[in-house]
């Protein structure tokens, strides 16, 4: 009869030896899912950053096709990109004038610094046209 505590001819029971089968597995398996979980950070932050970009210049070339002045198109599309650290005026493109009848573009170029650091910068732009005097 074996002592107490040991196990009958010296094998050590099924479901102990998977204890350590199941720490190898989370080994490999964890860095895989955490950087899944940073590429789905970073996803979302560069979509975010692009759809308020994409916002600020429309409100730009709404401005500009409305006012026709590019100063006040500028103004507007800054103020609209108050929430993206890092946009200046120099960011921004307006053309100095806008004719009725012909299309006005505002482009905002704007470099994306990714928030864990594993890729990137990112070149994002948003962009905004709209007939002029409409």
């Amino acid at each position: 009869m074996a002592a107490k505590g040991s196990h009958a001819w010296g094998r050590i029971p099924r479901k102990d030896r998977e204890g350590g089968a199941a720490a190898v597995e989370l080994a490999f398996v964890l860095p895989i899912l955490l950087l899944l979980v940073m590429g789905i950070i970073e996803f979302g932050h560069a979509y975010n950053t692009q759809i308020s970009l994409t916002n600020a210049a429309r409100e730009g070339v709404r401005v500009m096709a409305i006012t026709q002045d590019s100063d006040d198109a500028t103004e507007a599309a800054l103020k609209a990109a108050s929430s993206i650290p890092g946009v200046t005026a120099a960011s921004i493109t307006v053309p100095d004038d806008c004719t009725g009848g012909t299309q006005v573009t505002v482009t905002i170029h704007y470099e994306l610094d990714t928030i864990t650091g594993f890729a990137g910068p990112f070149d994002l732009s948003g962009k905004g046209v709209m007939l002029c005097g409409g």
